[in-house]
């Protein structure tokens, strides 16, 4: 296996989570007596680039398909997170009803309903239909495809092009990034700006985070390693924000590197220091994961089995596909998780994946 961005070979094992199915793959009752298919969940660290990614095993057309469960509208807590982002970007870049935003991974329209409301023109790209349908009942037309180069000038060949584009949690889902990247240079205006939002790195690895491990995350990204890909593509960062949400993400802002109408900020030379003086870009930093993974396996087993001699019911609160992660490593079935509450109907009356605690 190769580095997705510099193409080194990748020989240093971050953490080895053996087989899963994908999270998100929940089962309905008639599907209970098939074969499931697992897939090795190995990451590896690049000694060169220091991009942390997992090989893609299943593939992401068959992960974000028309039978796609997360809608990020069951979350209120997201949606105040996105009504936020609108206001504030509204507010620090005055975009009006001359604007474009345009999001990448637009899921339900979760986010861009926010803008809708104030006039400004939105455009959702999102892969999975069945979310895109439910963004169009909010009035938020989606173009239902995979974003790359590739639709990049399909979409500029149309005259559309975003003075806002925007992604929240798919940086990390797709798995030709620096394709990814190159599309977003192609589509945005010569003084547009990008947001990404994506789990960070650094609360990852230190704080255990393991189970935000699964097939359609294909890269962990510090802001070290994003920064060298956004450079490769002709991209700059100009600010940064660190985010409590999903244990810790970063917000980046980019601009075209020819762009001199917006200042770097000093956020941006901080949070390189920051991460170089924990030590990021060495591969010192990456080892033992695998050992602080296995700890938590064996405590929350224990506690488990302990509930279960004492006479105890135990039941879990929402279905995430973190939570997945979380089970299937620790080879928890139902037999010590009796059942599992979401609010999201989309996953009501399925089975967890290779667990089934329903």
């Amino acid at each position: 296996m190769k580095c997705r961005f510099c193409n080194t070979e990748l020989n240093n094992v971050f953490i080895d989570l053996v087989n899963s199915p994908a999270s998100n793959s929940f089962l309905k009752p008639e599907e209970l007596n098939e074969p499931e298919t697992f897939y090795p969940l190995k990451v590896y660290t690049c000694h060169h680039c220091f991009l942390v990614q997992v090989d893609e095993y299943k593939k992401s057309d068959a992960i974000f398909n028309s039978d796609y469960v997360y809608f990020s509208s069951y979350s209120t807590s997201w949606l105040k997170h996105a009504k936020e982002y609108t206001e504030s970007m509204t507010k620090r870049f005055g975009y009006n009803d001359k604007s474009l935003v345009i999001e990448l991974a637009s899921n339900d329209g979760y986010l861009l309903q926010y803008f809708k409301e104030k006039k400004i023109p939105v455009l959702g790209v999102e892969p999975t239909a069945n979310t895109a349908k439910a963004a169009a009942a909010k009035g938020i037309e989606s173009v239902v495809d995979f974003f790359g180069v590739r639709l990049a000038k399909e979409l500029v060949a149309k005259n559309i092009k975003a003075d806002l584009l925007l992604g929240n949690n798919v940086l990390a889902h797709v798995p030709d990034i620096v394709d990814f990247v190159a599309g977003m240079k192609i589509i945005l205006k010569e003084q547009g700006v990008i947001t990404m939002e994506f789990p960070h790195l650094m609360q990852l690895v230190d704080n255990n985070q393991f189970d935000t491990i699964y097939h359609e995350h294909f890269s962990y990204l510090s802001f070290t390693t994003v920064q060298q890909i956004f450079a490769s593509q002709g991209l700059e960062l100009f600010d940064v924000e660190e985010l409590p949400t999903h244990g810790g993400s970063l917000r980046i802002y980019a601009r075209h590197k020819e762009d001199k109408s917006k200042t770097v900020s000093q956020s941006v030379e901080k949070l390189l220091a920051k991460e170089a003086d924990k030590g990021m870009s060495t591969l010192a930093y990456y080892d033992n994961f695998q050992q602080k993974a296995l700890k938590v396996k064996y405590d929350l087993t224990d506690f488990l089995i302990q509930q279960k001699r004492a006479g105890k019911k135990v039941a879990a609160y929402g279905a995430a596909a973190k939570g997945n992660t979380l089970l299937n490593y620790c080879g928890i079935k139902n037999d010590l998780i009796d059942f599992v509450v979401d609010a999201n109907p989309h996953k009501q009356n399925r089975f967890l994946p290779a667990i089934y605690p329903w």
